[in-house]
């Protein structure tokens, strides 16, 4: 009785160890390219999470290949899935509000994430994108899935040089 007593504290402490570790967010070692702030558990300065490209790609990227109002024909898009973002960051609200590095702000339900598999895009046709060509970061629909996101609703959610979410 009191082996297996102390074989299940093994796991418990077991499982603790691992949580833990789960929940620390390493610091960026190049320069941040994402801050995603307000209602998330995992944070790494301050009250919030900062992103440089790497940590950002070692969650996994996915392909999105769509046609779009910005740009001729289809084009691939590569990033992260922004449902599996707000997982890992432990966000907890409905909606978040996107700032690009030109002070655009658009609101965006959480649900959107999930509902429609949007990503937020590090690379167009297999380049980085620069602030130039709408980077580092784009807000991506896959348009061409839905009939309703070809709409203005989706298009005005889609933000370019994205630099900050606040999950509210």
């Amino acid at each position: 009785m009191t082996h297996n007593f102390i074989g299940v504290l093994f796991v418990i402490a077991g499982l603790v160890a691992n949580t833990a570790s789960a929940e620390s967010l390493k610091t960026p070692t190049e320069k941040p390219i994402l801050t995603i702030s307000g209602k998330i558990a995992l944070k790494n300065e301050g009250d919030s999470a900062q992103f440089d490209r790497a940590m950002l790609e070692s969650l996994g990227m996915v392909t999105v290949e769509t046609s779009s109002p910005w740009y001729k024909g289809l084009v691939k898009f590569e990033g992260i899935s922004l449902d599996k973002l707000m997982s890992y960051v432990g966000a907890t609200g409905d909606r978040v509000t996107v700032i690009a590095l030109n002070d655009y702000s658009t609101e965006i339900p959480i649900k959107d994430f999930s509902d429609h598999n949007t990503i937020i895009a590090l690379k167009r046709d297999g380049e980085y994108m620069s602030v130039r060509e709408k980077g580092p970061l784009f807000i991506i629909y896959p348009f061409d899935s839905k009939p309703e996101l070809k709409s203005q609703t989706y298009y005005g959610r889609s933000a370019w040089q994205v630099a900050k979410i606040i999950v509210k």
